[in-house]
């Protein structure tokens, strides 16, 4: 029997989302990117309201890794406008995004191998009080009980699935008002999959507002408000979750069916 690395209260089934209403969040108006000539975000538009969770489906190299990237800040844009809480933040650092609530756990987990767990969670809240560090160590060890009994050992020996717990949990470290999941999913055991899934679940039953980034369609938009089908850099299909898993395009290309 594995033993369970997350403790995860039982929360009631997800309705379907109706279309969101007053001021979003966070809006993205033309929006675009490139590596080099290569252009990878072709002008996009979306918007998330506070409490949503958002998914964003899409094959490999649709443009999801770098609309987060870009969001954060670590990308930098060409084009385009992104309007946080109001305010134009487009040429805002990421640091400085940070500050204001936009934190993300990055595609590959990323974290600091010879550094010790609770140092990798301590460096997810360096933009915090010191003195607010302690509960939020509390807080992120509630959810994953494995952290903290493994909080003094290098990150670098913890399991793939243990690693993104940690990378999700740095992120939740720096008291976000948007998390911002990149592909949390990807390279994980079924059963370490539904775990994840789970504490993302949690979350969003907690109010938070999610932007997931997942390859794993079916999983991401049955846990989603809404969704954004993303192709070489263009959302080709917005709609509820629910909308979307029964749209007959995203079953056959995205969901095998």
């Amino acid at each position: 029997m594995p033993e369970p690395h997350i403790r995860t209260p039982m929360t009631p089934p997800i309705p379907r989302a109706t279309a969101p209403t007053g001021t979003p969040l966070l809006q993205v108006r033309g929006l675009e990117s490139s590596y080099g000539r290569i252009q990878a975000l072709k002008g996009l538009d979306l918007e998330i309201h506070p409490g949503e969770t958002v998914a964003l489906v899409g094959a490999n190299g649709a443009g999801k890794t770098t609309f987060l990237r870009t969001l954060s800040g670590v990308q930098p844009m060409g084009r385009g406008q992104i309007h946080w809480n109001g305010q134009d933040i487009s040429r805002l650092r990421s640091d400085q995004r940070m500050r204001q609530g936009i934190c993300q756990s990055p595609e590959g987990r990323q974290v600091f191998g010879p550094l010790s767990i609770e140092d990798n969670l301590r460096l997810g809240a360096y933009t915090r009080p010191r003195q607010e560090v302690p509960g939020a160590l509390d807080q992120v060890y509630a959810l994953f009980p494995i952290l903290q009994e493994k909080r003094r050992l290098p990150a670098g020996t913890l399991s793939g699935g243990q690693q993104q717990m940690l990378a999700i949990g740095r992120a939740l470290m720096g008291r976000p008002r948007l998390l911002l999941l990149d592909e949390p999913s990807m390279g994980l055991a079924p059963l370490l999959v539904q775990e994840v899934f789970n504490v993302v679940r949690t979350l969003k039953a907690q109010g938070m507002t999610i932007v997931l980034a997942e390859q794993n369609a079916f999983a991401a938009l049955a846990l989603a408000d809404r969704g954004y089908v993303l192709e070489t850099g263009e959302i080709t299909l917005t709609g509820s979750g629910q909308d979307l898993i029964h749209n007959p395009q995203v079953r056959a290309a995205y969901l095998g069916m």
